[in-house]
């Protein structure tokens, strides 16, 4: 088994440490912490719109809002986005971004200062290339309920203290 993405392009997990033989998500305590809380709070921003679409429509108009296609950044510090706006995101990591930011919760906040202030890639940015292996066997993109199979029958299992630990909001869930 590899590498593998989970609703989100971004985020890599070893597929048989997330998934068992059935494909459905192994027990949450099996897991190491790191992936615990990255498969938790995936499943949390899952259904969100894309972060930078959110700052520039917002309440206002969030029909004008995309779905997020990607993740970048730590849990609680993520930031997700539509195609459109990953290379703003790209060029504001690679060219404007501090290296202090790299691996903390912090980044999501300054991309977001940055982009709400106007911060875009300049036009024709080459940002990043997406290259499939086999692009006629990429599955249709899955219902976000269905993306984790399992995945409530776990978080039930996880005793309210834990959860409330993890500072994740699951109340999209029907657990």
């Amino acid at each position: 088994m590899g590498k593998v993405n989970i609703g989100l392009r971004g985020w890599r997990f070893d597929e048989d440490e997330v998934f068992d033989d059935d494909g459905r998500v192994r027990p949450l305590g099996t897991m190491d912490e790191d992936t615990k809380a990255r498969v938790l709070r995936l499943t949390e921003r899952l259904s969100d719109p894309c972060d930078a679409c959110w700052l520039r429509y917002g309440q206002d108009d969030p029909q004008q809002c995309s779905p997020a296609e990607v993740i970048y950044g730590e849990p609680r510090g993520e930031v997700i986005l539509c195609r459109d706006h990953e290379t703003d995101f790209v060029y504001w990591f690679r060219e404007v971004a501090d290296e202090e930011l790299i691996g903390t919760r912090d980044l999501q906040d300054a991309f977001h200062g940055w982009f709400a202030d106007g911060g875009r890639a300049p036009e024709g940015y080459a940002g990043v290339e997406h290259v499939d292996e086999d692009p006629e066997g990429v599955p249709e993109t899955p219902d976000p309920h269905e993306e984790l199979p399992g995945i409530e029958e776990e978080i039930e299992r996880i005793d309210d203290e834990d959860l409330d630990a993890l500072d994740i909001d699951l109340d999209d869930l029907d657990v």
